[in-house]
């Protein structure tokens, strides 16, 4: 006498996660392996490594930090836009400002979820990701609407609308307090070329020198955080 065929096993979607800090990568996996339909098949800590690995190990989603060392978030995301068009993208991060997740979404992203949120919600949000739709975390939907309709875009003077992708990077990380260096090592690049955007900032904003930069980094940073 046969037995009953056993039911077939669903087929899993692949994730891939990119974060610099092993404990993230950790509490992601152990999300993930909790779902019958999703399977962690690679992490990375940095962008270069994640690129590197990406084309062997063929993820349907990649989760994204926009902060990594020695690199950007948000140039990894055009790197896959550009180079593994097949794989989507979402990013996770500790930024919940509108206009950063604006710039993710311009790169490339199909979500943008805050590392805040609860971790079925971020599950949700993989899944609609997946799906083939769009995603934000419910604190961003609000902002991001309105900047869209025009109740609360930045003014054509103002940081959002002036720099570019990574002078903004380095105006957003100069509001944190970071020095050169500490700026320089984490975006993978040299200190004078982060000397060199500096520069660019302060035209393009009309600011007379470094104090002033780092004074209205800072301000523009507790401004973005509802200080």
């Amino acid at each position: 006498m046969k037995s009953a065929p056993s039911a077939s096993r669903p087929v899993r979607r692949r994730i891939f996660f990119v974060d610099d800090h092993p404990l993230v990568r950790e509490w992601l996996a152990s999300m993930v392996a909790l779902e019958a339909d999703l399977e962690v098949c690679g992490q990375a800590e940095d962008a270069a490594t994640a690129l590197a690995m990406v084309a062997e190990v063929r993820p349907d989603l990649m989760v994204v930090d926009l902060s990594l060392p020695r690199g950007s978030g948000l140039d990894l995301l055009k790197e896959m836009r550009t180079n593994f068009p097949g794989v989507r993208l979402m990013v996770l991060s500790m930024h919940d400002e509108a206009s950063v997740a604006e710039r993710a979404f311009r790169a490339g992203a199909q979500g943008y979820a805050v590392k805040r949120e609860s971790g079925p919600r971020i599950i949700d949000g993989i899944r609609t990701v997946l799906e083939g739709k769009f995603y934000a975390s419910p604190s961003l939907t609000a902002q991001l609407a309105g900047r869209m309709f025009g109740g609360a875009s930045g003014s054509k003077h103002s940081p959002e609308e002036l720099l570019s992708d990574r002078e903004m990077e380095v105006f957003r990380l100069r509001g944190q307090g970071l020095n050169t260096k500490e700026i320089a090592d984490r975006l993978g690049v040299s200190i004078k070329t982060v000397g060199t955007y500096d520069a660019r900032v302060k035209e393009k904003l009309g600011m007379g020198d470094g104090t002033e930069l780092m004074r209205e980094a800072v301000l523009w940073q507790d401004r973005q955080r509802g200080l």
